[in-house]
């Protein structure tokens, strides 16, 4: 009887340890295929960010699901990168035909212009309302130009570490003479600029700051425009202040939108482009653009730069 018993004993001890080894080796069955199918996941991935993924590289003889799946989702996101860079080039060609197709004829119209104002006559204001018009379409048409290249990656900006009074001096070069026309002052404050460095495109940069300076001139009538550097620990501002008409707070985020033009400089000329494709620039630069303004007390847009 008590043979029995210890018999009975031992075979359910057996029982135990066997089931506690098959346990552990299905449970480290289990963990091998979980890990495998990680690993090929993993390399599907990394394949799919250097761009050498192909559906043909997937074997189709793994069972498992998730597996499946990502193979699919990768195939058709590989179609999508191969269709989104074939309308990138197709983009890339329609903007460089623009911008040549329309200079000459741009040309031609304001050389004509200028020979009709040269002749005079009783015609010579519809001349002078044409050229105007011109110049506007002009404008319009380098503008979007140059932002559909930043846009959709065409035009590549090359930021280095630069001296930003040059950037200053050759900003005033350009706009004093306007808003001298204007009977404002133009007070670029390079004293502070002297010595500071920033990471910056020096041409695209210029294009930014030309745009804040062009905006600040137009829409102020009386007083001017400052322009001053603030150097700080990351970055590097470079300030416009006017005395203008001033921003209102409720439309302080919009003017930023492309092709946005406040109702109360409606009558001005311009496009609504020129503070989105400052901030597009600046963006592109790992750097960022802030305004500070109320209604009749003028407005300060500050530019930052990245210092490294």
């Amino acid at each position: 009887m008590t043979v029995m018993v210890t018999d009975k004993g031992t075979i359910i001890l057996l029982v135990g340890i066997f089931c506690l080894f098959l346990a552990v080796v299905i449970g480290l069955a289990d963990f091998y295929l979980r890990r495998r199918s990680l690993r090929r996941m993993r390399g599907m991935i990394q394949s799919a960010i250097d761009g050498t993924f192909r559906a043909d590289t997937f074997d189709e003889s793994l069972s498992a699901v998730v597996e499946n799946k990502l193979a699919e989702y990768l195939a058709v996101s590989e179609t999508q990168m191969a269709k989104t860079a074939a309308e990138q080039e197709k983009t890339k060609t329609l903007i460089a035909d623009i911008s040549h197709q329309t200079k000459t004829p741009i040309a031609n119209l304001l050389l004509y212009t200028e020979l009709l104002k040269e002749e005079g006559g009783k015609d010579s204001e519809t001349v002078a309302l044409l050229e105007s018009q011109v110049k506007k379409l002009d404008f319009l048409i380098q503008s979007l130009v140059k932002l559909s290249r930043l846009e959709t990656g065409i035009l590549v900006l090359h930021p280095r570490k630069s001296e930003v009074s040059l950037l200053l001096e050759e900003a005033e070069g350009q706009y004093a003479a306007r808003a001298q026309e204007k009977g404002l002052y133009l007070c670029v404050v390079s004293e502070e600029a002297q010595g500071v460095m920033a990471c910056f495109d020096h041409k695209w940069t210029l294009e930014a700051l030309g745009n804040l300076i062009d905006n600040a001139v137009k829409y102020t009538q009386t007083g001017g425009v400052t322009v001053r550097v603030r150097p700080y620990e990351l970055f590097v501002c470079i300030e416009v202040e006017d005395t203008g008409i001033g921003i209102a707070e409720e439309e302080q985020a919009r003017i930023f939108g492309r092709f946005y033009r406040s109702v109360s400089v409606s009558d001005e000329q311009g496009v609504g482009i020129g503070l989105y494709l400052a901030r597009e620039i600046l963006r592109q630069q790992s750097g960022y653009i802030q305004l500070v303004s109320e209604v009749g007390k003028g407005a300060v847009f500050s530019m930052y730069l990245p210092a490294d």
